[in-house]
């Protein structure tokens, strides 16, 4: 054995991997351990994403291989989504590739645009996963701070004071995910502009536009957004479908097209239930989102009482799947962290996994029941 590629000394394993083992050791060994930290929707889908799922997996002719692209409806219905929802037109055979979860396409956008050495601008605080990814393949990521005081808004000023004739790709989320901030149309068309300026490729990153959010954008629908951006989104979080690994990538037919070359080398399709499952899904309407936000906003009433016993501050005015505290002066995230969860039995994710902006923070999930709320609730009560 000559030893493993130098790449993997460039990332550690996933923090709710090996964090996830511990919390169900706990729970093997009979502690009642609340989970507070991750974004894994609890609740089910819509009954007829199952009955489709069931339909399609009882037909003998359903389990062969799949297109690489998914099947043509369920293009299609990935088009009609962002009609409806963003105001955005999209071919559905050049400009939206199904995904196995949004998560893959971070990997395959990356390995079609970077090469060793490239520069790749990447929220601080923000998702792990764009940093390991430009890690692993060899380039170098390069912070930016967002003012949560506007709505997530980057940095541009400190930006543009950077070196950026390395930079190819940028990542932005919004809403953003850990710190909730909503992002704005003024804040696409910015970096929209920033963008064509600098000739980057921006990858916005939108999984949670419709929980608690009052306005879903895609900046796609951001004049001029098409020629520079792409647009990742998923079934996960909007229609608890964690499990299910269906996403989607939209934006410009070529780089659509290069991201398939990648992509058709990884996987053989997306199995056909699971298809006929989104497709329900996604011509779902607006009943189905208001009556997830409902529930979403009576767990937040409750995470914000948890959060104020805890003596931690937050934004009311934050959206998506989670609460973003910040500690009190002085005192440890890592150790609220471990006390809650070895003293107390409830798991809660430190802020400083999301970069170095977050060490001052710790983010709780919707993802629980508001009994199970109430319950970490009174646990921590003198």
């Amino acid at each position: 054995m000559k030893g493993f590629a130098k790449r993997i000394n460039t990332v550690a394993e996933y923090y709710f991997s090996a964090k996830l083992r511990e919390v169900g050791q706990m729970v093997a060994e009979g502690k009642p351990v609340i989970n507070l930290g991750i974004g894994s929707p609890d609740l089910a889908p819509d009954k007829t994403v199952v009955e489709a799922l069931k339909n399609t997996a009882q037909n003998p002719h359903a389990h062969g291989y799949q297109s690489y692209q998914g099947v043509p409806e369920l293009r299609a219905s990935m088009a009609g989504f962002y009609s409806r929802e963003y105001g955005v037109d999209l071919n559905p055979n050049k400009e939206i590739l199904p995904l196995m979860g949004s998560k893959e396409g971070i990997l395959h956008i990356s390995m079609a645009f970077l090469n060793p050495g490239d520069q790749v601008l990447v929220p601080n605080p923000g998702y792990p996963t764009y940093t390991s990814v430009t890690h692993l393949l060899e380039a170098e990521p390069v912070f930016y701070g967002i003012d949560l005081e506007k709505k997530g808004r980057p940095n541009f000023e400190e930006l543009e004071k950077k070196d950026l004739s390395r930079v190819k790709l940028m990542w932005v989320n919004y809403p953003h995910m850990p710190t909730g901030a909503s992002g704005s149309k003024e804040i696409l068309a910015e970096l929209v502009d920033f963008a064509q300026r600098h000739q980057l490729v921006l990858i916005n990153d939108n999984p949670y536009s419709h929980i608690l959010n009052p306005e879903p954008l895609s900046i796609l629908g951001i004049p001029g957004g098409k020629d520079v951006a792409l647009e990742l989104n998923s079934l996960s979080k909007t229609f608890n479908m964690p499990g299910w690994r269906v996403g989607m990538l939209c934006g410009r037919a070529d780089w659509v097209e290069a991201i398939l070359k990648v992509k058709s080398n990884m996987d053989s399709g997306m199995f056909l239930g699971l298809q006929k499952g989104a497709i329900a899904a996604l011509n779902l309407g607006q009943n189905w989102f208001s009556d997830q936000n409902e529930i979403y906003t009576n767990r937040r009433k409750l995470i914000w009482k948890l959060a104020d016993n805890l003596g931690l501050t937050y934004d009311p005015k934050a959206t998506g799947l989670f609460v973003w505290c910040r500690m009190p002066e002085g005192k440890s995230a890592e150790e609220l962290v471990d006390w809650l969860l070895y003293a107390k039995n409830i798991f809660i994710t430190p802020g400083k996994i999301f970069g170095s902006a977050g060490n001052a923070y710790v983010r709780f999930s919707l993802c629980m029941p508001e009994f199970k709320i109430l319950e970490a609730i009174n646990r921590i009560k003198p």
